[in-house]
């Protein structure tokens, strides 16, 4: 069994470091956005199910030797594809579909070794349990997920803080190498064992019927799509940094070897009370996010513990359905049926059918029905079989319940608003605080839960910067310094509702570079900003980081990046290399105004480290709340003049250093707040 168990966990550890290691690679190239993991995972479930689907044909239609000879084949093929980095010409043009190029990537960088990583679990429990004869071969499986969540939680802890992407990159190559080798010979000593049946029993095993292998999919596709939508949360209201895409799927993986080893861990008393529990919490501070902010010492392990019991119910369940081993392929088959089926309602069908993210609260309604359903079918539940009995009837009636408040909730967050969008880049709203006739009405653009644009709604006030960009901020004093020579150039990262327009005048030149085309036309077509400016303004479409290496240099005097203020930050665009960037495209006396005004995450060290690098000054302009709907803000001004505007700024000091952020290298949760 020695031999089997290694070559799975060595097969499950390359399978889940992986997948963050390349996430991490190509975070950059989407704009850093959140959705990017998503759409990773739904990446990696999609090929985990074709891995099954293999390892459930070669077992059941192929004879041992057989087996043996076609896999070692797949394997030998599978290293042309080392080393798995992300090749540069897979860099997207700015205007493709960013998860179709996402799909394409990974395919190309990781799609065979993944695909045949993927098959070992299933492939090597079933070679085990008929060379053996073993009728428990699922603590293999727990072992499998042992594995994988070491995986996960080492990358964050151990190789991401120590190792760059590149170094990453080519430890894992030569450990794929060995693991070449390691189920090659696993194979080998496989494919001398006789006979073709899994088992023999003396007694015929039950076939499993259509409601069986109907609850072995809706299960793991719920708590798959539990998954997915956790994580879009936690990364969307926090930030899009691998520790908060590996601790949900850790969560996710712990559960699964809790349920599946041995006898399993899950007992219904406590999980279906703790189930109730976090159901309605998690459903309660859903609610109150919808509205406003939830503190993040609050969101993480909230969030946390109720995926862990929503998972715990649904694999627990499952496990309890794991049939006969002559069935095995089969049954993970369907379970990774339905983690597909998850990840794709969750990353290809709910932001075509939902314009916000609803995805979430009809997971946890849907948890609550399916484990009520997976009760009225066991038999062995004689309090839980009739609806006349008290239990099922609170059951409904809390699930019930549940999705009446969620849906008012939902209700109520849309409730006044003008548009309400959302894309791969997140989510859009638009709404009005009054009338057009009143002075202090206000049109304001919120991503996420994060203001991007607020503008007065009165024609007479129209034109005036509010929100972080007004007169005394920094980029208001940037501007207003440069405009003192005349005609400028203004370059902006990050449109929102194209409030610096306002500080536009005839022959001027702004140019805007954003990422989301929703951004461009809200603001075109809701805002006056763009339409009022009396200087002649440019947008370009795509990642600005990606835009800037193209174009020739453009001389600005004020290049404004304003891409940081949100939940999940573009880590690219905050690099020494960026910076470099920047100034090439800067007049020699030009100003570089970098907004780093967050809620989670301090970046003044990193940006005081690399001006530093950079041989530039940086001066902090920290304005706090003003008239005239001016919020506080925090703008960086870096320069290459030593004492520039040290009147209206203060210096960039840190009480602490931060490795330096490279394209290569960055590390978001060594400055979270």
């Amino acid at each position: 069994m020695l031999l089997y168990a290694l070559t799975i966990v060595a097969g499950a550890f390359l399978l889940f470091q992986i997948q963050p290691m390349l996430a991490r690679s190509i975070l950059p190239w989407f704009g850093g956005a959140a959705a990017v993991w998503t759409t990773c995972l739904l990446f990696f479930q999609v090929v985990l199910l074709f891995g099954y689907l293999y390892a459930h044909a070669l077992v059941r239609y192929f004879k041992p030797r057989t087996q043996m000879l076609v896999h070692i084949a797949w394997l030998s093929v599978s290293a042309l594809a080392l080393p798995v980095y992300p090749s540069a010409k897979w860099k997207p043009g700015g205007h493709e579909d960013p998860v179709l190029g996402i799909l394409v990537v990974l395919t190309a960088t990781v799609g065979l070794p993944y695909f045949l990583l993927s098959t070992t679990g299933p492939l090597l429990q079933a070679w085990y349990a008929r060379r053996f004869q073993d009728p428990m071969p699922y603590r293999l499986c727990a072992l499998s997920n042992a594995g994988s969540m070491f995986a996960l939680v080492s990358y964050p802890a151990l190789f991401e803080p120590v190792f760059t992407a590149q170094q990453q990159a080519r430890i894992w190559s030569v450990a794929y190498g060995a693991f070449i080798v390691l189920c090659g010979f696993t194979a080998v000593r496989s494919g001398g064992a006789r006979g073709k049946e899994l088992l023999v029993d003396p007694e015929p095993a039950e076939k499993p019927r259509l409601r069986l292998y109907a609850m072995w999919l809706a299960l793991p596709a719920c708590a798959s799509a539990l998954l997915l939508a956790t994580t879009n949360h936690l990364t969307q209201n926090v930030a899009a940094i691998p520790f908060l895409w590996v601790l949900p799927l850790s969560i996710y993986l712990l559960t699964f070897i809790l349920c599946f080893q041995g006898q399993g861990r899950y007992g219904r008393n406590p999980y279906l009370q703790l189930l109730a529990v976090g159901l309605w919490s998690m459903g309660v501070a859903l609610g109150a996010g919808m509205q406003g902010s939830v503190p993040i010492k609050v969101t993480v392990p909230l969030f946390a513990m109720g995926l862990y019991v929503c998972c715990m119910a649904c694999h627990g369940e499952l496990a309890r359905l794991k049939p006969h081993p002559r069935f095995l392929t089969q049954f993970y088959l369907s379970i990774a049926a339905g983690g597909a089926v998850g990840g794709i309602l969750v990353g290809l069908i709910a932001p075509k059918v939902f314009r916000a993210y609803y995805e979430l609260p009809v997971g946890l309604v849907a948890c609550g029905v399916l484990v009520i359903v997976a009760l009225l079918q066991d038999r062995g539940l004689p309090w839980f079989r009739k609806w006349k009995q008290p239990a099922p009837l609170v059951a409904a009636a809390l699930t019930l319940a549940l999705a009446i408040y969620l849906g008012a909730r939902v209700r109520e967050a849309e409730k006044g608003a003008r548009i309400i969008m959302r894309n791969f880049y997140g989510l859009l709203k638009v709404t009005d605080s009054g009338p057009e006739e009143s002075l202090t009405a206000t049109r304001t653009l919120t991503h996420g839960t994060i203001r991007h644009g607020e503008e007065f709604l009165h024609p007479s006030r129209r034109n005036w910067p509010t929100a972080r960009y007004g007169p005394n901020t920094g980029i208001g004093i940037a501007i207003r310094e440069k405009q003192k020579a005349g005609p400028m150039r203004v370059g902006a990262i990050g449109l929102g509702a194209g409030t610096i327009a306002a500080y536009g005048r005839a022959g001027d030149v702004y140019r805007f570079y954003e990422i989301n085309p929703l951004v461009l036309d809200i603001a075109r077509s809701q805002f006056f900003f763009l339409r009022d400016s009396a200087a002649e303004l440019d947008a370009a479409l795509g990642d600005a980081r990606l835009t800037l290496e193209r174009e020739e240099p453009q001389n600005y005097d004020v290049l404004a990046v304003d891409a940081f203020s949100g939940d999940s930050i573009p880590v690219h665009l905050l690099t020494r290399e960026a910076i470099s960037l920047y100034f090439r495209h800067l007049k020699p006396d030009g100003v570089l105004a970098v907004h780093i005004t967050n809620r989670y995450l301090d970046l003044r060290p990193v940006l005081a480290g690399e001006s530093r690098a950079a041989g530039k000054s940086a001066r902090l302009v920290d304005t706090p709340d003003g008239e005239n709907k001016v919020s506080a803000a925090k703008w960086v001004l870096v320069t290459s003049a030593p004492g520039a505007f040290d009147a209206q700024s203060t210096p960039l000091e840190v009480e602490r250093t931060v490795r330096m952020w490279t394209d290569d290298y960055s590390n978001l949760f060594q400055i979270l707040k």
